[in-house]
């Protein structure tokens, strides 16, 4: 999908977004947001089309690390208890509790009973989310290993994406099958009434993102809220002209 055309179709449903905020505060609605998916999919990207227009003070994105120590020794839920949204947030999660029945499972990072208990706990844990008047949207996405491997190549060469690629992003090359069956297994056990996962194609990560954002819009309620009205009076005097005393700005970037 050309940039431009991507461009032209994103604008106006972040316009959407920033009114959906903007209900969000004034309702007290908690939003929650995850996005989950093969590596290289595109949640990054996803997650920024949500939330690149609002503001960061509500809409936070929680992007964990490997547990602590003292975290493995807690409830497993507990350390993503605490970053659930407060009274008029969104929260976005970049990975989430899922964690567990993906990565976890296929690299075993977490023991068949492990991943057992947390299967039958996740449609209860989300249950209470829901009924205590959360909104919970459950994302997945997926991508072709050929565009897999596209772009973990295009990571390992280009220095600005080099960050983005992990010894455990190699290891999982050979375990796109093994993903496929921990996934499946994921969806039959938590896709729930309550918390239905939506799958979206990432292939083209542009469509994906059009396509995942004018599902979360459609799928919230009537969000219809104008801005409160401000008054903004014209200056009584000329603009002022920035001055500067203790220090100088640096040198302007040269432009040709």
């Amino acid at each position: 999908m050309k940039k431009s055309d991507y461009e032209d179709a994103i604008e106006p449903m972040q316009e959407e977004l920033v009114g959906m905020a903007r209900w969000a505060r004034v309702t007290g609605q908690r939003i929650v947001v995850l996005f989950e998916g093969r590596d290289t999919a595109g949640k990054g990207g996803a997650i920024r089309a949500v939330s690149e227009k609002l503001n960061p003070r509500q809409c936070r994105t929680v992007a964990l690390g490997k547990p602590t120590e003292d975290e493995r020794g807690q409830w497993y839920f507990q350390r993503y208890v605490k970053h659930l949204p407060t009274t008029g947030e969104i929260v976005l999660f970049d990975r989430s509790w899922y964690n567990r029945a993906g990565v976890e499972k296929v690299m075993g990072f977490a023991s068949d009973e492990q991943v057992e208990q947390f299967l039958d706990q996740v449609p209860t844990f989300e249950k209470m989310l829901i009924d205590d008047g959360i909104l919970l949207f459950k994302y997945w996405l997926g991508a072709d290993q050929e565009k897999q491997e596209e772009r973990l190549r295009e990571r390992l060469e280009d220095p600005l994406k080099r960050w983005k690629l992990s010894p455990i992003d190699l290891a999982a090359r050979d375990k796109y099958d093994a993903y496929t069956r921990a996934r499946e297994e994921m969806l039959a056990r938590t896709h729930t009434e309550w918390a239905p996962w939506t799958l979206v194609d990432f292939n083209d990560q542009k469509q994906g993102r059009l396509t995942l954002v004018r599902d979360l819009l459609d799928r919230l309620p009537d969000t219809e809220c104008e801005p409160a009205e401000l008054e903004f009076p014209d200056l009584d005097h000329e603009p002022l002209v920035e001055t500067y005393g203790a220090l100088k700005p640096i040198a302007n970037y040269p432009i040709d």
